[in-house]
């Protein structure tokens, strides 16, 4: 909020600065203040829809996986039947340095990634560094096959990302059953977890805070 109000203001402040330019400054004072109020309530507005892009945007409601279905591998969750999941058509904004939760998916056949990694079709090996992205993040296959850099634990490791962590479905035979992903998750084979020197007895492993860039 902090932030969104010092864009406004040099915003607004540029905004004035025109004003001058153009010698609007010859207007009466009644028309500058209408002017300026004005743009300050676009510009709000503006910023108010750019805030919400993150927040959630429906339910989905859970379905009981059937026999067989389901792996809780990596401590991972089944969907529960009738419980309603909250999805994200969007994540927050991506800067320069990206606040995100990493989590942990084996992305070989059969495991709690579920199906083949959709930006390639294919299974991949636990251990190779790979991840999946939030539905916003993933941004319609835009990051397919690229790297990012993870941040965490006094580290940096590089990735490829090869799928996409739905934040808008889940609880299905395509998702092992496994509820909605949450819009700000980095989902890390276990490869990527060693390099940044998670030990596996702490309660650090499995999930965790870093920060992410587009390498």
């Amino acid at each position: 909020m902090l932030t969104q109000k010092i864009l406004l203001l040099d915003v607004n402040k540029s905004f004035v600065m025109n004003l001058e330019k153009y010698r609007l400054r010859k207007l009466s004072p009644c028309l500058r203040v209408f002017f300026v109020l004005c743009f300050f309530l676009i510009a709000s507005h503006y910023l108010n829809v750019e805030a919400q892009k993150d927040k959630p945007n429906g339910k989905l409601r859970g379905k009981k996986p059937p026999p067989g279905k389901c792996d809780q591998g990596n401590e991972s969750k089944c969907c529960k039947e009738r419980k309603f999941y909250t999805t994200y058509k969007c994540s927050p904004p991506v800067i320069a340095s990206t606040k995100a939760t990493l989590i942990i998916n084996n992305f070989e056949e059969g495991h709690d990634g579920g199906g083949p990694s959709e930006c390639d079709n294919n299974y991949h090996l636990d251990k190779e560094p790979m991840v999946a992205l939030s539905t916003g993040w993933y941004n319609k296959r835009s990051r397919c096959l690229k790297y990012i850099n993870i941040h965490g634990n006094g580290r940096t490791v590089k990735v490829k990302v090869v799928d996409e962590c739905n934040s808008t479905m889940g609880c299905d035979d395509e998702h092992d059953y496994q509820p909605v992903c949450s819009n700000n998750i980095v989902d890390a084979s276990k490869a990527v977890w060693k390099a940044l020197g998670v030990p596996e007895s702490t309660n650090k492993w499995g999930q965790t805070d870093i920060y992410w860039s587009d390498a």
